[in-house]
């Protein structure tokens, strides 16, 4: 009958018996955790059609595992079937022993228990690895919609336990309990936490110099002599585009000035130093962390591939390993594709550009006053906003094509999948962030042209010009907006998403008595909850939300994109470590609270390092390094303001003045187009400032002849200044990297003495057993 709610049904399909010797339990097996006494549970759509193709590749795949001597208990209720499964003792000592004489041997004789997150971990493994008669595996038929999902269960003493000392959010600013998440959620969960919080903690020293930079930054803002040559100034400007916009009097811009000097001064150049050499501290250091924590887990000498093998025999002792191949002609195609797909991401930085202009003429022409005056600054915010947007379409993309790429590879593991997927999942994402931010950080302003010969973009568009206060404005502006947007709108949904989902599940009732003592007391072996609780205990992590193999790939992806926005364009935003540091107190007890109560429980992985990602961020580190010179050296107008210094301004050549060495140095840095010269070809409304006075000539910001527009010997000066300034900056920080990188052992000696002493002990504990 329609809306009619079945009565739970109990079909015990097969219940396998302990081992025994002469009629008593053997004392090595591992117990039956309580109350979870199933180690996975698989979930499928009522079939009433026993002749359908589904229910038979269902009942066909039930029937493998029972050759496999696993119990199952199949739960019947309304529409879905519900499949318990419990895999035989036996496998998790087979397990132990093949560990044990292998050679990344970590099994500590007195650890006679297999813990339960391993149990989980090889289970997981011998379902997805077994196959029916047909060949297909239990992805295929998920695929097929033979069964509907498939999750392990949470540990409700152990959920209670994380949740009251870590996974809420008055524990923002205590300490993680590293060992007891990897004993519930696997080591590859832990390492993540353990990487945060250590990323974390190292923030504070950078966030800390980061507003020492910002307020040195601000003290200039009434002594600055820059500030107030602009300020004062009645120069008159040179049109900013070619529709809507007209010559416009330097000082309108003040502001703009004085927001300028906060993040392009001589403090960005330590700091950017500071940064660079931070960065190769923090991995240094991060390795020396780890270190201490995979000695105690026991996991330095863990291989992946050895594990992975030891599994395959524990699944079917008959099985072949999957042989290593390699392919020149699916590479190139990646290749070519990857290629292919970057260009695209590049030219999505240029429709950002015509975006940029377009949007400039069109607040310059059409707005009022207040919008009319700072068309640029306004077009910049709008393109900031757009990039976002795109950001967040091209993220859904880049992640299908990179998924369709490790496809064509045809790779060998999910380990080697995964490794594959992220390496072309982070290039995309890079350039889909990063592009836009290159491009203002060092072509804007500097590939424009000059008037009667702008660049233009298909003939069409002119190309942006840089503030007279410098370019690093433009890439603060377009920085912040994209940080805060990204960490705000992403924790926002990341939390609010599964917190709402939850909230609109009708609440399960609570456990019979019996099963209530149970769960509260150290219960016997074998000793299982009754068939209601039980159902209760299904559905619940059953209606959590859905977690796989590559939920913890995206919360890495984010905090290393933030790591990149930290690291490599700093010198433009010095409170980037901050905004840093504020999320991610603030992501650890979210993703915490999201993973332990909002979630289903995550599949435990063992690894002893965080994989692939310790190469991307030391190329990070390399590339910070670059792009730091770069904007020190191109970028900002330190070098400029040095060469006026010392060269060309009231202190030039040692001469001791009364006046600031900088004053002047604006005007020096601006050129003279004559508006009358038909070369230029100005309209008429473009040279009639807003005030309506007559002018006959308009400055823009380059190093010109007033006569032939050729560069000055001023602007080659400075270009070859330029040069060595970002040779000499990264030779001496990269001679730093090293320095430090050597200086600071990987492992703490603590460490390495543990593991010999634990390997030498081990060793004549196996030739006390060959003795015997």
């Amino acid at each position: 009958m329609a809306g009619h709610r079945r009565q739970p049904s109990i079909e015990l399909l097969e219940f396998m018996g302990v081992v025994r010797e002469n009629g008593n339990e053997q004392s090595s097996l591992p117990p039956v955790h309580t109350p979870l006494s199933y180690d996975y549970v698989l979930v499928a759509k009522v079939i009433d059609d026993r002749e359908r193709s589904a229910f038979k590749k269902q009942s066909e795949y039930i029937d493998e595992l029972k050759k496999k001597s696993f119990k199952v208990t199949k739960i019947i209720d309304d529409d879905l079937v519900f499949y318990g499964i419990q895999a035989p003792k036996e496998i998790f000592e087979k397990y132990r022993y093949l560990l044990k004489v292998s050679d990344a041997c970590n099994w500590s004789s007195d650890q006679n228990i297999v813990p339960l997150s391993t149990r989980i971990r090889i289970v997981h493994f011998i379902l997805n690895h077994t196959y029916i008669p047909t060949g297909e595996n239990l992805r295929d038929l998920m695929k097929a919609n033979v069964f509907h999902t498939k999750f392990c269960l949470h540990e409700k003493r152990k959920q209670r336990e994380l949740k009251e000392n870590w996974a809420r959010w008055t524990a923002c600013l205590q300490g993680q309990p590293i060992t007891a998440i990897r004993n519930y959620f696997g080591e590859k969960v832990a390492l993540y936490y353990l990487w945060l919080g250590w990323y974390t903690y190292l923030l504070i020293p950078p966030a800390f110099i980061g507003i020492i930079v910002f307020l040195y930054g601000l003290s200039f803002f009434s002594t600055s002599p820059l500030i107030k040559e602009v300020c004062e100034a009645d120069t008159v400007m040179c049109p900013l585009c070619d529709k809507g916009c007209k010559v416009w009097h330097l000082s309108d811009t003040c502001t703009y000035a004085k927001v300028s000097l906060l993040f392009d001064n001589n403090g960005t150049v330590l700091f950017a130093m500071f940064m660079a050499v931070w960065a190769t501290l923090f991995l240094e250091f991060w390795k020396r962390h780890r270190a201490s924590y995979v000695c105690e887990w026991k996991v330095s000498d863990w291989c992946e591939e050895e594990e992975e093998l030891i599994l395959e025999i524990v699944t079917s002792a008959n099985c072949q390993p999957k042989p290593f191949k390699h392919s020149y002609l699916r590479s190139t195609l990646v290749l070519i594709c990857v290629t292919f797909m970057i260009m695209v991401i590049i030219g999505l930085t240029h429709a950002l550009v015509v975006f940029r202009v377009i949007a400039a003429g069109f607040l310059a022409k059409e707005s009022g006053e207040f919008l009319s005056s700072h068309s640029n600054s306004g077009a910049m915010m709008l393109g900031a906003v757009l990039h976002y947007i795109i950001i967040t379409v091209m993220s859904w993309v880049n992640r299908i094509v990179a998924m369709k790429l490790c496809e064509i590879e045809e790779t060998r593991s999910f380990a080697a999948t995964e490794k594959s997927f992220t390496v072309k999942m982070f290039t995309f994402q890079f350039f889909t962030y990063f592009s836009s931010l290159f491009y203002v950080a060092f072509f804007l302003g500097r590939i424009n042209g000059h008037p009667g010969d702008y660049v233009r973009i298909a003939g069409k568009w002119r190309l942006e010009e840089c503030h007279p206060s410098g370019c690093l404005t433009d890439l603060f502006i377009q920085m912040t907006i994209i940080m805060v947007l990204k960490q705000t709108i992403s924790n926002v949904f990341e939390f609010t998403g599964p917190f709402w989902k939850r909230r609109r599940i009708q609440k399960l009732q609570r456990k019979c008595a019996h099963c209530y003592l149970k769960d509260e007391s150290e219960a016997k072996d074998g000793t299982e909850l009754c068939d209601n609780c039980k159902l209760r205990n299904w559905h619940s992590n059953y209606r959590l939300n859905d977690v796989d193999s590559f939920s913890l790939f995206n919360e890495f992806l984010e905090m290393v994109i933030q790591f990149s926005f930290t690291t490599i364009f700093v010198a433009a935003f010095p409170l980037a470590p901050l905004l840093a540091l504020i999320n991610n107190i603030i992501e650890i007890r979210l993703d915490a609270i999201k993973m332990v109560t909002l979630e289903r429980r995550m599949v435990p992985k063992k690894t002893n390092d965080i994989g692939v990602w310790i190469d991307i961020l030391e190329a990070i580190g390399v590339l910070a390094v670059i792009a730091n010179g770069l904007v020190i050296g191109v970028s900002s107008d330190f070098i400029p303001r040095l060469v006026y210094q010392y060269h060309y301004g009231p202190c030039a050549n040692g001469t001791v003045t009364d006046i600031d060495c900088m004053v002047g140095y604006i005007n020096n840095t601006l050129s003279v187009a004559r508006l009358d010269d038909k070369s230029n070809a100005f309209s008429p409304n473009q040279t009639i400032p807003a005030d309506g006075l007559n002018v006959t000539y308009c400055s823009y910001k380059d190093y010109r002849s007033n006569t032939d527009y050729s560069f000055t010997p001023q602007f080659w000066l400075i270009l070859a200044v330029r040069f060595a300034f970002v040779i000499l900056f990264e030779h001496v920080v990269v001679i730093c990297k090293f320095i430090t990188a050597w200086f600071v052992p990987s492992a703490p000696m603590q460490v390495k003495n543990d593991r010999l002493f634990d390997k030498l002990n081990r060793l004549k504990e196996e030739l006390r057993s060959f003795d015997v």
